[in-house]
C-alpha cells in the first residue's frame, strides 16, 4: 500500500514516525538497521531523495544559467532532528531548493554521528516536515591532517577514503575534499605551495568517481586556503585548478567549485568575556576568484566559509559578490544553546564535563568563557541523548528561533522560489539500497504500511 495513504493521512502519524527516526539514532543494533532501511525506503517512495548539486552549479560556470543568489549550506551539528525539521519546514514554506545540509569529518566526530545517522535524521527530518524534491547532503571539510608541512599523517588519506565511501553509500552525494591544510606557505611560488594540495585532491577525486553510486555524479569541492589563515589570492586558484585537471584521468569529471579563504574563521574570534570580535570579509577575493572559476574554467565558482557568526548585514552581499555557496554552522549551534528554552542546567553539566575532560585543549590564558565558547561544540555527541530528551515545548521555542533565522538567511541569499529552478536542472534517482536488518521491530502505535 502506498506509503502516503497508509500512514501520512492518519491522525498522529507523526508521533509514530519521530519514534521511527528516534530508533534510527538510539535504537539496539538491529532497531536501528530496521529504522535507516525504513527512512530510505519512504524517502524513495514519496520523493525525498539524496541528490547531487554538480548539474545545478556547472550550469553556471557554463553561463546556461544565470543567478544572483548564493546557496547556504548549514552543518547540523546538536539536537539534530529538531534544527533539520526547522531548517526543511521553512525552506519547504519559502519554495527553497537551493540549500545543502552538510557535516564535517571532525563534526561526526564529537557530535556522534556516523553519515548514515545523520542522512537517516535529515531524511526523516525532511518527510516530517512534508519536504519533497531533491535532498543535497554534504560532506563537509574531509580533511586531512598532516604531518609536516605538505604531508599528510600516516594513514590520514587511507581514512578519507573510507569515511568517503561510507558517506557516499549513505546518501552523501556532495563531498568537499579539504587537503589545503598540506598547503605549503614556505615555498616558492603558487604551483610548489599548492602542490602536496593538488596531489592528494586529484587521488581523493579518483577515488570518488571510481566509487560513486550508479546514476549520480558527485559534486566535489576543493579547497585554496585553510580557513584561518592568509586570505587566498587569484594566482593560488588558478595553480590549483590547473594542477588538478593536468593530474586528473583524461575524461575524468572535475571539481565543481572552490573553497577560499576571505578573513573569516571557524565559530568566529572570542574575546576574554565570551563575545565575538567583529570580522571583516573581503568580498573583492570572493568575486574576483569567483569570476576566474567561471570564464576560465567554466566552474560553479567560489565558496565562503565560516561565516554564520558574521554580521547581518553581510549575508545579501554575498550573492551581489557571486559567492556560489556559503556555510553555516556555528551561529545555529549558539542559538539552540544560549536559546532561553534551553535547560540552563543542561547546559552548564556540558560545560561541567569539558572542563573535566577537555581541559587538555586549553589555550594558554584562556578565561573560562573563551574555553567553553570555543569548546562547547565537542559537548554535543557525549550529550547527544540528553539533548534529544528536551521536552517538546522547549523543543518547539527552539526550531521556531531556528526557522526565523533561516527565513532571515534565504531571503538575504535570495533563494527563495528556486525549488522549481533547481529541479530543472537536477534529477534526483531513486535508489534502492540492501540495508535492511533481518528482524521485525515493533512499535507503540504502529499503522499499516509502516511495520511491513
Amino acid at each position: 500500500m502506498e506509503f502516503q495513504t497508509a500512514m501520512m493521512k492518519q491522525a498522529g502519524w507523526e508521533k509514530i514516525w519521530d519514534e521511527v527516526v528516534r530508533l534510527a539514532v538510539f535504537g539496539s543494533v538491529e532497531e536501528k538497521g530496521w529504522a535507516r532501511a525504513k527512512i530510505w525506503e519512504v524517502g524513495q517512495e514519496v520523493g525525498v531523495r539524496p541528490a547531487s548539486i554538480n548539474n545545478y552549479y556547472m550550469a553556471q560556470g557554463r553561463g546556461e544559467l544565470v543567478v544572483d543568489s548564493t546557496v547556504p549550506a548549514i552543518n547540523i551539528r546538536g539536537m539534530a532532528y529538531e534544527m533539520a525539521r526547522a531548517v526543511l519546514g521553512k525552506a519547504k514554506e519559502m519554495k527553497v531548493g537551493a540549500l545543502i545540509v552538510e557535516i564535517a569529518r571532525s563534526e561526526m566526530g564529537y557530535c556522534d554521528q556516523t553519515p548514515e545517522e545523520y542522512a537517516s535524521v535529515v531524511i526523516g527530518a525532511a518527510i516530517r516536515e512534508g519536504w519533497r524534491g531533491p535532498l543535497f547532503i554534504q560532506g563537509d571539510h574531509f580533511q586531512t591532517k598532516e604531518s609536516s608541512p605538505g604531508v599528510p599523517k600516516e594513514g590520514e588519506v587511507e581514512s578519507i577514503k573510507k569515511l568517503i565511501t561510507e558517506a557516499m553509500e549513505a546518501g552523501f552525494y556532495n563531498i568537499d575534499i579539504d587537503t589545503s591544510t598540506l598547503v605549503d606557505l614556505s615555498k616558492k611560488g603558487e604551483k610548489e605551495q599548492q602542490k602536496a594540495n593538488i596531489q592528494y585532491t586529484v587521488e581523493l577525486l579518483k577515488h570518488i568517481r571510481e566509487n560513486s553510486p550508479d546514476k549520480v555524479v558527485i559534486s566535489v569541492g576543493g579547497e585554496i586556503g585553510h580557513i584561518g589563515g592568509k586570505n587566498s589570492t587569484v594566482a593560488e586558484c588558478e595553480a590549483y585548478v590547473d594542477g588538478v585537471r593536468a593530474g586528473s584521468e583524461r575524461g575524468m569529471i572535475g571539481l565543481s567549485k572552490i573553497s577560499a579563504q576571505t578573513g573569516t574563521s571557524h565559530g568566529g574570534v572570542v574575546l576574554p568575556d565570551g563575545t565575538l570580535a567583529e570580522v571583516a570579509v573581503d568580498f573583492e577575493v570572493l568575486e574576483k576568484i569567483s569570476e576566474v572559476l567561471r570564464t576560465k574554467y567554466q566552474m560553479g565558482g567560489v565558496v565562503q566559509h565560516g561565516a554564520s557568526t558574521l554580521k547581518e548585514e553581510y549575508f545579501a552581499l554575498f550573492p551581489e559578490r557571486k559567492t556560489l555557496e556559503i556555510h553555516l554552522a556555528t551561529g545555529f549551534q549558539n542559538m539552540i544553546m544560549d536559546h532561553p528554552a534551553f535547560p540552563k542546567e543542561l547546559l552548564n553539566k556540558m560545560y561541567r564535563w569539558l572542563d573535566d575532560n577537555k581541559q587538555g585543549e586549553r589555550k594558554e590564558g584562556q578565561t573560562d568563557e573563551q574555553f567553553h565558547y570555543e569548546l562547547r561544540k565537542k559537548a554535543w555527541g557525549h550529550f547527544k541523548r540528553e539533548c534529544w530528551e528536551v521536552g517538546e515545548e522547549e523543543r518547539a521555542e527552539i526550531r521556531e528561533t531556528i526557522a526565523k533565522q533561516c527565513e532571515f538567511l534565504f531571503k538575504q541569499l535570495r533563494v527563495e522560489d528556486t525549488k522549481e529552478l533547481v529541479e530543472k536542472y537536477v534529477v534526483a534517482p531513486k535508489i534502492q539500497k540492501t540495508m535492511r536488518a533481518n528482524k521485525e521491530v515493533k512499535i507503540e502505535g504502529e499503522v499499516e504500511g509502516l511495520s511491513d
